[in-house]
């Protein structure tokens, strides 16, 4: 199975894109969930809106949303959700686990919920922009949300026993 392109450009093995001149990218322009949902509508990306009217949609099997937040909404914020459920006897090792991951790394923010008996994993990357955002800044928000919530859930994964008992070791950074 291959990853997907953006996957694969995140973790270093496709090329990155020709660079953007500054300047050609457009002047800021406010925050929207219509411009949120042109992007990911540009990039292919299938995606619907939920009861609460934000956008959500599965990446590597794992639920992510779109989030805007504050009181203008002018804070963008990609949320994801493993799609495995744990113990709660695991709280233990899996707040380790995050907690390394939190010291070690910048994004995603990583944190545990208890859901209906057991521990659910959630990634978050946010950016507040109230002054405006660019067509590239909301493009660079919403790769890293995505590709760092998608990697820590992968990261989490490997560190579980598979059903012969053994745990894949996490490669060195």
């Amino acid at each position: 199975m291959t990853a997907p392109g953006w996957l694969l450009r995140v973790l270093g093995g496709l090329p990155k894109p020709a660079k953007r001149v500054p300047g050609r990218d457009g002047p800021p322009r406010p925050l929207s969930r219509e411009r949120v949902a042109d992007h990911l509508l540009s990039r292919g990306y299938r995606f619907v809106v939920d009861d609460d009217g934000d956008l959500t949609g599965t990446w590597d099997g794992s639920r992510f949303w779109f989030l805007l937040l504050g009181e203008q909404q002018e804070i963008l914020q990609v949320r994801g959700r493993w799609h495995r459920q744990l113990a709660l006897e695991h709280r233990p090792a899996l707040a380790l686990a995050v907690n390394d991951w939190n010291r070690e790394r910048i994004w995603p923010k990583a944190y545990l919920r208890e859901e209906e008996g057991a521990l659910a994993l959630y990634s978050e990357v946010s950016a507040d922009y109230e002054p405006g955002v660019t067509d590239l800044q909301l493009a660079q928000l919403v790769s890293c949300g995505l590709g760092t919530g998608v990697q820590m859930f992968a990261a989490v994964e490997a560190l579980l026993p598979h059903a012969d008992g053994a745990a894949d070791s996490l490669p060195d950074d």
